[in-house]
């Protein structure tokens, strides 16, 4: 009688400490963001310049990696590619995560959150290329303040009615806002591709949907976690989360996933030999024959070449700094961040981690994973990819 006096007290104070995240990270929005139309805008390896009159970046203004093919010069170009991005935020509602009773990451995943939308990004570049944009990207939906805290008050009495009287809550899923596109029988080779495309897109979104089965997903990453020593509710950290997904890439039964590796230095290096044995060996359930592809990524030829239908995800655990990011970093980061390759970076403040994809002079532009939404249901096919 003593445990299972203990186990309801614990399940109570679960209860309270995630309808308290819950409330707190639904209505989290930040001030609009501004930019210099003075400076150009770096993101994933893309230039953007907002002046009308500057089709190029200024040469002093330009970075290792950057490269004239990339430069862009309008503000919706860059809204459409920013918007494309996977953004991927604490959820609430999904099922219980493995060795606890948590239904809600709210407060303590934003690691994990960070590393999946890093993984994404890395999927897409693979997949679709860097060229390709969500079709839907500058339809989405600004966030409303009212909406969002009328909701999170609602959601507050609704969880403590239901912790006080032993009733589970009602998830509730957010509206479909965007109409999914289709593809008419009589579209043009341009259209049948964007359809292709879209299809990749939705099937690797739900990757990381909220489930026990999708393969890289929370619930599948705390799974990993918990062979590490980590605990669902624990922070983690990003040398933690990278090797996390190095597992869940490896472990990945997704016949399209076969081809993707994952390599995580050591020492900060990467040795070239270390990466290129990640393919000789054919991963379990890899079939011989090369499965179809919307984009290919071509390998300079003095470089060590792969089969077309393999990657590797490189991921390099860094400090840099210690209470505080050393300024002698900064230059090194937006070189980083300059890449066309380069898939971004996660970390930040202990407990406050976010995904950096970008910059403008000093400032580094990221995607924030601290904002709760609901559960989504990815096991339909038109689940709402604007929500994810």
């Amino acid at each position: 009688m003593e445990n299972k006096g203990s186990d309801e007290v614990e399940k109570l104070k679960t209860k309270f400490m995630s309808v308290w995240h819950n409330v707190k990270y639904s209505w989290v929005l930040k001030s609009k963001t501004s930019f210099s139309r003075n400076s150009p805008v770096f993101l994933l390896g893309r230039c953007y310049h907002f002046k009308a009159e500057d089709v190029n970046c200024p040469s002093e203004d330009r970075h290792d990696g950057a490269d004239e093919d990339f430069i862009m010069g309008n503000v919706e170009a860059f809204r459409k590619d920013f918007a494309s991005r996977v953004w991927l935020t604490y959820r609430e509602d999904f099922a219980p995560l493995p060795g606890s009773t948590l239904t809600s990451d709210c407060g303590w995943g934003c690691m994990l959150r960070a590393g999946q939308m890093m993984l994404a990004q890395a999927l897409v570049l693979h997949f679709l290329g860097r060229d390709w944009t969500w079709s839907e990207a500058l339809s989405l939906q600004p966030l409303d303040a009212e909406t969002r805290t009328t909701t999170a008050a609602k959601r507050l009495v609704a969880s403590l009615e239901a912790s006080l009287q032993g009733t589970p809550r009602t998830s509730e899923s957010e509206p479909c806002l965007v109409p999914q596109a289709q593809a008419s029988a009589s579209a043009s080779a341009e259209e049948a591709d964007a359809h292709l495309k879209e299809m990749y897109h939705r099937n690797l979104v739900s990757w990381f949907g909220d489930v026990s089965l999708a393969p890289l997903g929370l619930h599948g990453l705390v799974r990993i976690g918990l062979r590490m020593g980590k605990q669902a509710g624990d922070w983690y950290g990003p040398a933690v989360v990278a090797h996390i997904l190095k597992k869940a890439v490896k472990e990945a039964t997704d016949p399209s996933l076969a081809g993707i590796t994952a390599y995580v230095s050591q020492d900060c290096t990467v040795y070239s030999v270390d990466v290129m044995d990640c393919h000789k060996a054919p991963r379990a359930g890899e079939s011989s024959e090369e499965r179809p592809h919307v984009a290919q990524n071509s390998q300079p030829s003095s470089a060590p070449t792969v089969p077309e239908n393999r990657a590797v995800i490189i991921l390099i655990p860094v400090r840099l700094g210690g209470e505080r990011t050393n300024p002698e970093y900064f230059e090194f980061a937006k070189s980083i961040l300059s890449l066309e390759y380069c898939i971004g970076i996660i970390g930040g403040k202990p407990k406050q981690a976010c995904y950096f994809v970008g910059f403008q002079d000093d400032n580094l532009i990221y995607m924030d994973p601290h904002y709760c939404q609901s559960f989504v249901n990815i096991s339909t096919s038109d689940f709402p990819l604007q929500v994810m």
